[in-house]
């Protein structure tokens, strides 16, 4: 089978670890020939280059500055890159045929290369759906609904379901959402398909973690509580620093608040303007490092927006359980990550605002090494069963055997969204106790090879 997967992660090799390179590995593993495409985002001053490197073919598009970059600058490249995408596929994959177009959101701009790809091909299309996109931005107070942003970026969201032959969600309150919010979806076509990964052993850290905390000057009887990942808006970060500033003073407790975003400034302007000598900030460490982090660490944190109305599902809850942490989530009250902690026994909810609930939660599992590791091991082996990309391989890959009657769905059902073109612009909280690597080539977009 022939795989084109599309994707904004920045993917230099798949022997890196995470959601999506674990899950192509998988594709190889299988036998099967893998096909990405990704993003060379403006700053980092690469040409368009395709390396065949482990096994697979990466295609890096240069495009616009998608990540990390301001509301006006990330809005332009994100509509670009389905003219650069797919201008880029047409040169370089122009003579393939795929059997299989994998793609994740963000962004819902993904439409018009999917439609491309398989007017072409004929091909099964899957969308891996880990955002829901504008309706994201409108709880946030990003985006007005009824705005002509919002129409536009709407129909382009109506027009990537309409085109996807089956929908992956996140959760089963994904699929709820999605049903509710889109009737012109048939069921059929929505499963659930989580955030997995391929987990790797976990390794006895007593020796590194009295290593790491003396490092750090943490005191080697606090409880290390981690959160890592993005530090931006959805995240809800308000509550965090509450929870710092509740936590002053305190030699039982230790935060480690690991990554990138746009609230990282203001954490960091907090943390120097308060007295929390109980709390670091870092900036986003290389992977290997934030996974060794991980293996000394106690508690991980979880934190969303409390206005969120659609469910989001972290994909750093698979990292917390991999390394076998206990998990404290404080989000709004439509995810389903609360129901996961409760089935899996795996950690507490608190309702993001809840800084009672909160401390509560906290306190609990500081007096008590014996609970954090149960709920540990719990959380481990809930990921093994459920979270792991050799089960995520056969959820999607199930539906090739009835490619020939789906490949065109899509298609009949975009004819019908023709008029939605894109150019209309108690406390609160739950206890869950119980071939060739390296070579590459570069060309302009039109075919031209690049010195």
């Amino acid at each position: 089978m022939r795989l084109l997967f599309l994707t904004l992660s920045d993917i230099e090799s798949i022997s890196e670890h995470g959601i999506y390179t674990d899950l192509m590995r998988e594709f190889r593993d299988r036998g099967d020939d893998v096909y990405i495409v990704c993003p060379s985002q403006r700053r980092s001053r690469r040409p368009t280059e395709l390396t065949t490197k482990d096994g697979v073919t990466i295609l890096r598009v240069r495009t616009g500055n998608i990540t990390k970059a301001n509301i006006i600058e990330k809005t332009i490249s994100t509509i670009s890159i389905q003219h650069q995408f797919t201008s880029a596929i047409r040169v370089y994959f122009g003579e393939i045929r795929f059997d299989l177009v994998l793609y994740a959101t963000p962004p819902v701009t993904f439409e018009r290369v999917v439609d491309d790809v398989k007017r072409r091909c004929g091909c099964t299309s899957y969308l891996l759906l880990k955002d829901i996109f504008p309706q994201n931005a409108v709880d946030l107070a990003m985006i007005r609904q009824s705005s002509l942003v919002w129409h536009y970026f709407r129909g382009k969201e109506k027009r990537l379901y309409a085109l996807s032959d089956y929908i992956g969600c996140m959760s089963p309150a994904n699929v709820k959402y999605l049903l509710a919010h889109n009737p012109d979806i048939p069921e059929t076509r929505l499963e659930v398909c989580p955030n997995s990964i391929d987990p790797r052993p976990v390794h006895d850290s007593t020796e590194n973690r009295a290593h790491v905390k003396g490092d750090w000057g943490i005191p080697q009887d606090s409880m290390l509580l981690v959160f890592g990942g993005n530090l931006g808006k959805p995240q809800g970060l308000d509550f965090l620093l509450e929870v710092l500033d509740g936590s002053e003073g305190r030699n039982d407790v230790f935060f480690m608040i690991v990554g990138s975003g746009t609230e990282y400034d203001r954490i960091d302007a907090h943390l120097r303007n308060g007295q929390h000598e109980n709390a670091r900030l870092l900036r986003a460490l290389p992977k290997d490092r934030y996974d060794e982090l991980l293996t000394v660490c106690d508690v991980g944190l979880i934190f969303l927006d409390p206005r969120f109305t659609i469910p989001n599902f972290p994909s750093r809850l698979t990292a917390y359980m991999e390394a076998g942490l206990p998990i404290i989530a404080a989000t709004d009250v439509n995810t389903d990550i609360k129901d996961v902690l409760r089935e899996s026994g795996s950690g507490i909810w608190v309702e993001n605002g809840n800084l009672d609930g909160f401390m509560a939660a906290m306190g609990r599992l500081s007096g008590d090494a014996k609970l954090r590791r149960e709920m540990g091991r719990r959380g481990r082996a809930y990921l093994e069963e459920y979270y792991t990309v050799s089960r995520a391989y056969e959820i999607i890959t199930a539906h090739l055997r009835n490619a020939d009657s789906v490949g065109s769905a899509g298609h009949k059902q975009v004819s019908a969204l023709a008029g939605e073109d894109s150019r209309a612009v108690g406390d609160g909280s739950i206890d869950c106790s119980v071939t060739t690597s390296g070579t590459s080539l570069s060309r302009d977009v039109d075919g031209r090879e690049q010195q």
